[in-house]
């Protein structure tokens, strides 16, 4: 059995941003217990120069719904980028979630030689469909999740590895 391009994303992206979900919700309780303002958690960041636990919770999602929209030919919704508290980060989540529910399996599907083009920063960058998967959009929604993780881990919230594997 070979994978499909669809099989390859969409699943992948929601498993990932369910996970981030409940670490998040980990995060959330964490404050509430400790009396802490949330903002100290969500303004977190590992590094001066790094973006913090927000930032980073907004690129995972846009990585993931761009990822989605670009393989199977539609706009990529755009958001606000407003968030600040975990409701917000959640509210995110989840309506990058509905929106990846909402591609059609057949419009991804055979997307693997598809031109991507897309925007980083001041750099225009050209992939195909499965290098972008693979290469760029794969990588990047990992590592900021896992980013997100460790900043939430570093201020104390007792998450582990299986908060980010999650179930199968």
């Amino acid at each position: 059995m070979s994978l499909s391009m669809y099989s390859s994303s969409v699943p992948v992206f929601l498993h990932y941003l369910k996970n981030l979900s409940i670490i998040l919700k980990k995060g959330a309780d964490y404050a509430a217990e400790k009396k802490i303002d949330e903002k100290v958690l969500t303004g977190g960041r590992l590094y001066p120069d790094m973006f913090p636990l927000t930032r980073q919770v907004l690129i995972a999602c846009d990585v993931a719904k761009g990822c989605g929209a670009r393989l199977a030919g539609i706009e990529v919704p755009k958001y606000e980028d407003n968030e600040v508290t975990f409701a917000d980060l959640q509210a995110r989540i989840e309506k990058t979630i509905d929106f990846l529910k909402s591609i059609p399996e057949a419009s991804i599907n055979g997307s693997e030689q598809k031109q991507i083009k897309l925007q980083a920063g001041q750099r225009e960058l050209e992939f195909v469909g499965d290098y972008f998967l693979r290469n760029w959009a794969l990588p990047n929604v990992y590592f900021h999740i896992t980013t997100a993780y460790n900043i939430l881990r570093h201020n104390g919230v007792a998450v582990g590895k299986m908060d980010f594997l999650g179930g199968q």
